[in-house]
């Protein structure tokens, strides 16, 4: 019984105390005085039998008991809560984790070390900063759908691909240094013919572009989105992720415009969302040139729109306006154009998330997340990176239908064909230090108008330039073709490797939350940069990396 049951059953123990006295006070009056009839003497001084006194006592005492003893109503109430204190409690041992069982035993023992307290704080804070919804559109919010299977396209593998067996697709795939993980994974094909891509973008990819072959991150993840299925990639830049994404759309809006051409304000089919707006413009610039060979060649005029920061939103709504087949864009503008009803996902069915990562550290989270409210049905969604921490795939958990996650190179870390050394220097000390010097050089960053930052990049592209000074604007996915220089007095200014975990100690295992080495999560300075970008993001309206 609660505190509360056994107060009130005092207080009514005591109040029939008092009248059961009451009683007894007036029988003594009434016929138990054992004087003469003397009505002045007092009743309370009365001489009681011993017999009188034991039988007061028993009386009372089965009194208490009666007052006291729960009845049946009680007794089922306090059995229904004693069985629900119960099952909670084994609920709450189901939901744990075997590390957390391990540390609960290690603890009662009293022998639980430091490295394992602090994989359980790790756990928390990962927990903490990547519970969150997923990336659902909202009529699939308010109407609780959920999609079970991925979508079909006409699409299949040549018949002499699909007679080999599974074991011959994984010796390929491991000559290749190609993992995959997943249900019912498409073969891979090793030529741009045998994955039936028309003559015209054959000629193209190997006349402007210098592609015979594909790569390894093309074998494999081009016969994925051209089965439909919604993927994961996972390569380094410079490994091909943009040509995996982009072939594969561009047939498919061939697909769509030969059955039933775009009308006016329809589209767009395709969607591919990028952090930076150099990124944006050199997909776009890619997607217009494959258009405009598959227009030489005779097949139906397709149409690209770029939705970037930096640019009058007037000047990029004209391009909507006759229907658009593919839209090229950053997170911020997207979304400001989104809620102005300039664009529209009502026919979108194609969805590319390209440096994803770099997107969430940037603080863009909220902004993809309110752009997946704009969806209609059901799309085929691809993630590509060059790295795939945790955060991600939390972030896409909910949005992948089925998803094959193709990885080529070290999973969840940065590409170990690139050394990264930093020195912290202004670009526009070093860019006029490199004039007074003589040398052909152009610089981009954030403080610089989009058509400067475009022309420096163009004209480096273009061998032009000779030397590229930049922010982190030129980190997030260009492709720049050739690149040799690495100069050894970097490495002199960079010194001892100072900051680098020793081996063998925990901090070598790499952070959960970001996949970078020599920290963890507890001391990531991305996780601890998050509120400060967002917070500059909204103070420039996202002006350094492709915002509004």
């Amino acid at each position: 019984m609660s505190t509360d049951d056994v107060e009130a059953a005092r207080r009514k123990y005591e109040e029939r105390r008092r009248k059961i006295q009451e009683e007894e006070m007036q029988a003594r009056r009434d016929g138990m005085n054992l004087s003469s009839g003397d009505d002045d003497e007092d009743v309370d001084d009365m001489f009681l039998t011993a017999l009188q006194r034991k039988r007061e006592k028993v009386h009372r005492r089965a009194l208490l008991k009666q007052v006291l003893a729960p009845t049946m109503n009680q007794k089922e109430e306090i059995e229904r809560k004693r069985k629900k204190k119960e099952e909670d409690k084994q609920s709450e041992e189901a939901r744990k984790t075997l590390l957390e069982k391990h540390a609960e035993i290690m603890e009662t023992q009293g022998v639980i070390d430091e490295s394992e307290r602090q994989l359980r704080e790790e756990e928390e804070l990962l927990d903490k900063v990547t519970r969150g919804g997923g990336l659902l559109a909202v009529t699939e919010l308010t109407k609780g759908e959920k999609y079970d299977e991925p979508i079909t396209t006409a699409w299949r593998p040549p018949g002499h691909i699909r007679r080999q067996t599974q074991s011959d697709y994984e010796n390929q795939r491991k000559r290749l240094g190609i993992s995959c993980e997943g249900e019912n994974i498409p073969p891979p094909i090793g030529s741009f013919l045998e994955m039936k891509f028309p003559k015209s973008l054959l000629e193209f990819m190997q006349n402007e572009k210098g592609i015979v072959t594909p790569t390894a991150i093309q074998i494999q993840g081009i016969p994925v989105a051209l089965s439909g299925r919604d993927m994961i990639g996972i390569a380094s830049t410079g490994s091909g992720k943009t040509m995996t994404f982009v072939l594969p759309l561009v047939m498919f809006c061939l697909e769509q415009e030969l059955k039933l051409p775009f009308m006016r304000n329809e589209g767009p089919f395709g969607l591919i969302i990028v952090p930076s707006r150099e990124l944006a413009r050199q997909i776009y610039d890619l997607v217009i040139e494959m258009f405009d060979a598959i227009n030489k060649a005779g097949l139906p005029e397709m149409r690209a729109g770029l939705c970037i920061g930096g640019v009058p939103i007037g000047e990029q709504a004209k391009d909507f306006r006759n229907g658009i087949h593919i839209v090229v864009a950053t997170p911020g503008r997207l979304s400001d154009m989104l809620t102005k009803k300039i664009i529209n996902l009502e026919v979108c069915r194609y969805l590319v998330l390209d440096e994803a990562d770099r997107m969430l550290d940037m603080g863009f989270e909220d902004e993809i997340k309110s752009i997946f409210y704009f969806f209609k049905a059901q799309r085929q969604t691809l993630l590509f990176s060059a790295t795939m921490p945790k955060k991600i795939q939390f972030f896409a958990k909910s949005a992948l239908v089925q998803p094959i996650v193709v990885n080529v190179g070290r999973a969840g870390a940065a590409s170990l064909n690139v050394l990264q050394e930093l020195e912290f220097v202004d670009v526009d000390n070093i860019y006029e230090y490199l004039l007074v010097k003589g040398v052909e050089v152009a610089s981009i960053h954030g403080g610089k108008d989009q058509s400067d930052r475009h022309a420096g990049i163009e004209a480096f592209r273009k061998n032009e330039k000779d030397v590229l000074v930049a922010t982190d604007v030129a980190s997030k996915g260009l492709d720049f073709q050739g690149i040799e220089h690495l100069p050894e007095f970097l490495k002199m200014l960079a010194g001892d490797e100072e900051g680098i975990a020793p081996a063998g100690t925990n901090a070598d295992k790499g952070c959960a939350y970001c996949s970078g080495l020599g920290h963890r999560i507890t001391d990531c300075p991305k996780l601890a940069g998050i509120g400060n970008k967002t917070t500059q993001a909204l103070a420039r309206g996202g002006g350094d990396y492709g915002g509004f």
